[in-house]
């Protein structure tokens, strides 16, 4: 019983890593680089995005936990959904990477869509395990919605930028 509480705490902080590890290499490019963006009138305040990430990361992360105990661990069982959520969550760390740290708002772009479809086919993997996991993941789902409509519109609207970090 114990252990059970590891396992737990284990999963849910493991989103939580590759989100503060973006954050870190990328924190200064935010005020230098981000704000002189053009971004719609509807694109959420900086404050919000750790405050939201946090809650994502976390029942995310939970929800990973809960689709691992009801399948008995890393059995061939879990293979196709915890894969699928594997292969979500690195493309969700490597957004930040694209967008802030190389500035490719073209592969920060084509990482989101392909993140999306990859969250769409980890629900519905889910679905049938555990729908209270499922359940965890469609805040999340309508997040990247909006993120990838915000992404969207800041690659349409500032098409002078280029990958790199000249200035």
């Amino acid at each position: 019983q114990g252990r059970m509480w590891a396992y737990t705490i284990g999963f849910t902080v493991l989103p939580h890593v590759g989100g503060f590890f973006g954050w870190f290499i990328n924190r200064k490019e935010i005020p230098v680089w981000y704000e002189k963006l053009k971004k719609p009138s509807w694109c959420p305040p900086r404050r919000i995005f750790p405050v939201a990430w946090t809650v994502l990361y976390t029942g995310m992360g939970y929800a990973s936990y809960l689709i691992w105990n009801d399948l008995g661990g890393c059995s061939s069982k879990a293979i196709v959904p915890l894969g699928l959520y594997g292969a979500q969550l690195a493309l969700n760390w490597a957004w930040p990477l694209f967008f802030f740290g190389a500035r490719n708002l073209k592969m920060a772009l084509i990482d989101i869509l392909c993140l999306d479809g990859l969250v769409i086919g980890t629900m519905c993997s889910w679905y049938r395990i555990n729908k209270i996991a499922t359940l965890l993941m469609v805040p999340y789902l309508g997040w990247l919605a909006m993120a990838t409509c915000l992404t969207i519109r800041i690659w349409k609207d500032n098409p002078q930028q280029k990958p790199g970090k000249s200035e």
